[in-house]
């Protein structure tokens, strides 16, 4: 008899609007679960108002709130979270999978699916959130649908004429500009502060999985991100225009960065990252137009990272042209290599498709970066790459116990073009600079 009196309890507890916490006192956490608001746990009721509706009252509680999601299939078509709320303990739980909707229509026009946003103090901890984006990779990757699919984030800048267009993979956070295609990145925290992000696996999403902008003191902890390597523009964690993020424990495999830098960002912790497939740890792109007077990336430390069968490792990537900008005080420590088409490169000649380029030369300049402890195997025989700008060469740039063959079997070569720097230790290949 115990065993079905403890499950009748423990459905009931689950169906409750909210419940105090243990101490029962003024602090108790409320829990609002979604279920009492006509969630339905079927994959096919649209969620989106039940959630909603949760949310508003945990936002309303002058007590720490949670919203829980038990387990189940839920779907949502897109739901933004909106603070600041009463209380700066609020935390959305998930237990089940939120599911996008099927095809790649119904997601609304924000660019986003589900997003928190003017947050203070904000856990948002365990699920899984399914974007389904199979069909639409598909689309894209079809003759047929080249011309009918959404592009990721192409953008109309409020102050061009109708006939100019400004396309990045990173447009939906251009200031300034109106997002004219629906393709949607999976979790968006924004215009936020003091968040964590843990356990969460995101699947399969149409764009970036995660995505930080805007924030100051986040955590991202523990979170997995599933797609396969042919999945375009799928970055695994984006982090743009925040400072004191700190991202660990995370588990990458996709079709585009594991971790991508955008401009605006600094003092970034990243630690204990896997990554495969996919592009490796990119800071950039940087310079080309995104709405911001000087691109600028400083203070980041990448450190105890594994890639294996990746594009490139530890990459920093810049347009050519007259933007300005920096990035400067990186430090990539403790990484291992294993297969990896590029494990160090700097590029400042980036043009993923050789054509529409802004070329020129470089005005990002890039200085203080250090490799320290790296080792492993390169795909292909050149393992270190700095192909810095000819008008603002590379300055500072150290390697430091560096052993890197090509192939596990033959010495790699290194490369530099307007490079200047120095090495410690045993350094392999041997360096150009």
């Amino acid at each position: 008899m115990a065993r079905p009196v403890l499950s009748l309890l423990a459905h009931l507890h689950a169906a409750l609007l909210f419940v105090p916490g243990p101490a029962g006192g003024a602090g108790a956490t409320m829990y609002y679960n979604v279920l009492r608001y006509g969630a339905r746990p079927d994959g096919a009721a649209d969620a989106a108002g039940p959630f909603l509706r949760a949310w508003a009252d945990a936002c309303r509680s002058p007590r720490p709130a949670t919203v829980y999601v038990p387990p189940g299939r839920y779907l949502v078509s897109s739901a933004t979270f909106t603070g600041p709320c009463h209380s700066r303990a609020v935390t959305f739980a998930v237990a089940g999978t939120v599911v996008a909707p099927a095809g790649y229509g119904g997601r609304g026009s924000s660019g986003r699916w589900i997003t928190f946003e003017n947050m203070e103090g904000l856990t948002v901890s365990g699920g899984t959130l399914d974007g389904r984006g199979r069909a639409l990779w598909a689309c894209r990757q079809s003759r047929r649908g080249q011309h009918k699919c959404p592009t990721p984030a192409s953008v109309r800048s409020s102050s061009s004429s109708s006939n100019e267009a400004s396309e990045t993979s990173a447009g939906v956070f251009a200031t300034g500009m109106a997002i004219t295609t629906y393709m949607m990145q999976s979790l968006t925290i924004a215009n936020s502060r003091d968040v964590v992000v843990a356990g969460v696996r995101s699947v399969d999403s149409e764009l970036f999985h995660v995505v930080v902008l805007q924030c100051h003191g986040v955590t991202v902890r523990g979170v997995t991100v599933e797609a396969p390597a042919s999945s375009p523009n799928t970055d695994g964690i984006h982090l743009h225009m925040s400072s004191h993020v700190s991202v660990y424990d995370a588990r990458i495999s996709t079709g585009d960065d594991c971790i991508s830098i955008g401009p605006g960002n600094s003092h970034l912790w990243i630690e204990r990252v896997a990554c495969g497939p996919g592009h490796g740890i990119s800071i950039g792109s940087l310079g080309k137009q995104q709405g911001m007077a000087v691109e600028a990336v400083e203070n980041v430390t990448v450190k105890t990272t594994w890639f294996t069968g990746t594009t490139n490792g530890m990459r920093i990537k810049t347009w050519g042209g007259s933007k300005r900008g920096f990035v400067r005080g990186v430090t990539f420590a403790d990484s291992t290599m294993s297969a990896v088409d590029n494990p160090i490169i700097i590029d400042q000649n980036y043009c993923p498709d050789g054509s529409g380029c802004p070329g020129g030369s470089s005005s990002i300049r890039i200085s203080d970066v250090r490799y320290v402890g790296v080792r492993g195997s390169s795909a292909t025989p050149v393992a270190v790459n700095f192909d810095c700008s000819r008008s603002n060469p590379c300055s500072g740039i150290r390697l430091q116990d560096v052993a890197l063959t090509y192939q596990n079997r033959v010495a790699a070569k290194s490369y530099c073009r307007n490079a200047q720097g120095s090495t410690l230790g045993l350094v392999l290949p041997p360096s150009c600079l």
